[in-house]
């Protein structure tokens, strides 16, 4: 089985108010160990996350201890990074085993071609935080960035991915939002599915000879995607954890 999860946002919320959010995800990762094959995470998974040479975010202990029980136990991740948790350097890589990815992938499960993206910057109207993408993630402001001490550094990336947040939210994205015309242009590329997170709406939508699917926000509805070498399904976390 193929898992695809995105757009979880821990450390959104203050410690206590984020806990049970997380412990939802620690129970569903721990649930998959016996027959995931590959878990992707389509970006988002931190709601921030800056690390230094010796330094990572210590809020996030759980899940991280999670996701390398399951490296332990054979379980493949691939991980895309979001718009809120680009500042990865080489931990989850080196420490963990999960490699990073900056750019979509393309991969392919039981003959079906998969196109996997976060989504951020897909949108019509996205020219500016296009723009913005590149600043932040240039090597001259990640340098400026690992200035700072590591304390006021995470409070700094925290406070930054509050605001980005309150942008994308209030931001009108059209009928299509370019994401669906996006997923479009590589479903006729030969694609069978192209797999998204960034807009946390939850769509299912056949296009052509494709399908098209946004995995939504944990936010709102925490939920999953799956494949089983004949077809993709989305399903609701706490459904799934009722009869596994």
């Amino acid at each position: 089985m193929i898992y695809f999860i995105s757009d979880i946002h821990l450390g959104i919320l203050e410690r206590s108010a984020d806990a049970p959010r997380e412990e939802l995800l620690v129970k569903f990762l721990k649930s998959i160990v016996n027959d995931c094959e590959v878990l992707y995470i389509v970006g988002d998974l931190f709601d921030y996350w800056f690390e230094y040479k010796t330094v990572v975010p210590k809020y996030f202990y759980r899940t991280l201890e999670a996701l390398k029980w399951l490296r332990d136990n054979g379980v493949k991740i691939e991980y895309l990074m979001g718009n809120h948790d680009f500042g990865h350097k080489d931990f989850f890589e080196t420490e963990m085993g999960i490699p990073i990815y900056k750019d979509d992938i393309e991969r392919e499960h039981s003959g079906k071609r998969f196109y996997i993206s976060h989504g951020d910057g897909k949108a019509n109207n996205d020219a500016g935080y296009r723009a913005l993408k590149k600043v932040m993630r240039n090597r001259f402001s990640l340098w400026l960035f690992l200035k700072l001490h590591p304390d006021c550094g995470i409070r700094l990336a925290s406070s930054s991915s509050r605001k980005s947040r309150g942008y994308t939210s209030n931001k009108h994205y059209g009928k299509t939002e370019g994401m669906e015309n996006f997923a479009e242009s590589k479903i006729n590329e030969g694609f069978d599915y192209v797999i998204m997170g960034h807009r946390h709406r939850l769509i299912q939508k056949q296009i052509g000879n494709g399908n098209y699917y946004n995995l939504g926000s944990w936010l709102e509805k925490p939920v999953f995607g799956c494949f089983d070498g004949n077809e993709f399904k989305i399903r609701e976390v706490e459904e799934y954890l009722k009869i596994n």
